[in-house]
This record gives C-alpha cells, sequence and structure tokens, in this order.
C-alpha cells in the first residue's frame, strides 16, 4: 500500500493507494498533521511507501516521522518523470504541476491534454500528444480575488464564495460574486476555447478544491476529478519506488 501526502498552501491531503486504487483519503491543517496520521497508521497497518508533495509549510520533524514509519520518496525535479519536460526554467516549475502532468501522461497517452486546477491559484498545464509538457498559465483563484478585493480597497467586505442568482448583480456583495465566479468561468472558458483552435482532439481535466463549484458552469466538455493530483502522485511512486 502507498501513502500519498499533498501539502498545499491551505490543506495537508492524505490518501491511500493499493496499486492504483485509491481506498481513502482525509483532510487537516498543518497542526492537525500528526493526529490525522496516526489515524491513518491504525487503519491502514500495511502502508509500505510514502510520496510528499509540497508547495506549502512542511516540518522536518514530520518529514523525520514519515521516515521512520515508512520508505519515503519526496517529489522533486530530479525523479523520473513520465513525460518529456520542455518548460524553459524547469526548476521553478512547481511540483503540484509536475504531479497534475503525470497523471495526465500516465491517464492520457498520445492525448493533447488541458489540466486545470483550481485551487488557491488557478493553474494551466498543457500535455502534448508527442508527450511533451509545453507548459502553462497561472492565475489567481477564486478565494485568492475575493481577498484581493477587500485587501486592495477601503470598503469592500471579504466573501466567501457564492454562485451569483443573476448576470447583473444589484448590490455590492452581489456584484463581487458576478465578478469573480463569473469572471473565473469566462476565463476558463476562453482559455479552453484558444487551446480547442490550436489543438485536435483537446482532452481537458478540471481538477483542485474549487472544480465542484465551477464544473456545472462550464459549457465545454470537461471531465471533473478532484483525485487528479493524488493519482499522479500516487503514479510517480510507483514508477520511482524501485530506484530510490
Amino acid at each position: 500500500m502507498n501513502l500519498i501526502i499533498d501539502v498545499g498552501n491551505t490543506y495537508i491531503k492524505l490518501a491511500v493507494f493499493a496499486n492504483s486504487e485509491l481506498l481513502q483519503k482525509w483532510r487537516c491543517q498543518e497542526e492537525a498533521f500528526f493526529t490525522c496520521l496516526d489515524e491513518v497508521s491504525e487503519a491502514y497497518t500495511n502502508i509500505k511507501n510514502c510520496m510528499i508533495s509540497s508547495v506549502g509549510k512542511f516540518s522536518e520533524e514530520e518529514i523525520s516521522a514519515l521516515k521512520k514509519k515508512f520508505h519515503l520518496i519526496i517529489l522533486s525535479k530530479e525523479l523520473q518523470l513520465p513525460f518529456v519536460n520542455l518548460y524553459s526554467t524547469p526548476k521553478t516549475l512547481g511540483v503540484d504541476r509536475i504531479a497534475l502532468v503525470s497523471a495526465a501522461a500516465h491517464q492520457f497517452p498520445d492525448k493533447n491534454v488541458l489540466v486545470i486546477d483550481a485551487g488557491s491559484c488557478i493553474t494551466y498545464d498543457f500535455l502534448n500528444d508527442q508527450n511533451e509538457y509545453l507548459g502553462g498559465a497561472i492565475s489567481p483563484g477564486m478565494e485568492m480575488r475575493y481577498k484581493a478585493m477587500h485587501t486592495f480597497t477601503a470598503n469592500l467586505p471579504l466573501l466567501n464564495a457564492e454562485a451569483p442568482e443573476n448576470l447583473i448583480g444589484n448590490s455590492t456583495s452581489s456584484s463581487m460574486h458576478v465578478g469573480v465566479i463569473q469572471g473565473v468561468i469566462n476565463e476558463l472558458e476562453g482559455f479552453i476555447e484558444r487551446y480547442n483552435e490550436n489543438f485536435t482532439n483537446l482532452t481537458v481535466i478540471l481538477t483542485g478544491g474549487d472544480a465542484h463549484f465551477l464544473r456545472d458552469s462550464i459549457k465545454n466538455d470537461i471531465f471533473a476529478n478532484s483525485n487528479f493530483l493524488l493519482e499522479g502522485l500516487n503514479h510517480l511512486l510507483e514508477t520511482n519506488n524501485d530506484s530510490c
């Protein structure tokens, strides 16, 4: 069994896989990590291997604890990757994006794939049908847009995401909801349309924490998979396990 740990900017996700099958997953904040890890270890005593992908805060103490329990692999650019990386600054490519492209290469071989990860930031990653990663785009996520309007103005409130009822907001709050939510939807559909114009038989994957909020509003054909990054990490662990 494999334990996958995805350390994000807000939450830590833990997932247990048996081969390629996701058995169970957990989500916690950094201060509750050891409690969550104990729960995972008690529920699945046969875990042998572990992979960490971290874009957030994760201490040496936590890494040391994992090394004592499991055969640990930390995701980095030096690992064996299942795609050709043509990013011009490969050392700056986030490990979360590496995991997403790895999942695309594994699950959709010989296809043009656009992976959209709607989280703290919205990332767009493109893998062509020659298994070459070309890059993509990064823009602010929904929560970041709400926080930016509140932080950089004197009077706009801090709101939680809420689907607007109408295209035209008739109050400050409803106008902000239209601006953020419809703005993100227009952005996603615009990117998808441009990629469709340039690449044939495009497969679009929508994942990330806000995917469930956005998927029903997007008119283009997409595959929504909230576990896509975890699946990519598990594939990377299986690929690199023998060589690490």
